[in-house]
């Protein structure tokens, strides 16, 4: 696939997804609308700006984040914590020699080229650690170059 469509491509599915945020936000928040109403107004206001805070419930980082891509257990000396890791997709070039027949007359010829595709990687992207169900710590990672 031509490098330009594929970036064009990427562009379109990236504004997407941007427009889908919002109204995933509401869904949640609605799916779970017995949790959304009990929250303090500072935390409603930030879930629907989809951030989130320490102290905040397991419900209000999930209406903000979504559900989490895996749930890890551990342990700290003041009790048993659960971390949500959410994951983020990147593509990542790869740049590779090629041949490509050039027509010499009625002979064709091997030309080599540099050819590049675009695999898909995924990296972590956020974590959010509780204890006894409020946000203890929570951080935002860097997307890969």
């Amino acid at each position: 696939m031509n490098p330009v469509v594929r970036l064009i491509l990427l562009g379109f599915l990236a504004v997407l997804c941007a427009c889908a945020t919002t109204s995933t936000i509401e869904k949640r928040s609605q799916e779970r609308s017995g949790a959304y109403s009990f929250l303090a107004p500072e935390f409603k206001t930030l879930v629907d700006q989809g951030k989130i805070k320490v102290g905040m419930p397991m419900n209000a980082v999930y209406i903000a984040w979504g559900k989490p891509s895996q749930v890890a257990q551990g342990e700290s000396a003041q009790g048993p914590l659960t971390t949500w890791l959410y994951y983020g997709t990147t593509f990542e070039e790869y740049r590779y020699w090629n041949d490509r027949p050039m027509p010499y007359g009625r002979y064709y010829w091997s030309e080599p080229y540099l050819d590049r595709d675009y695999m898909p990687r995924r990296y972590l992207r956020a974590e959010v650690t509780f204890q006894n169900g409020a946000v203890t710590s929570w951080r935002t990672l860097p997307r890969l170059p």
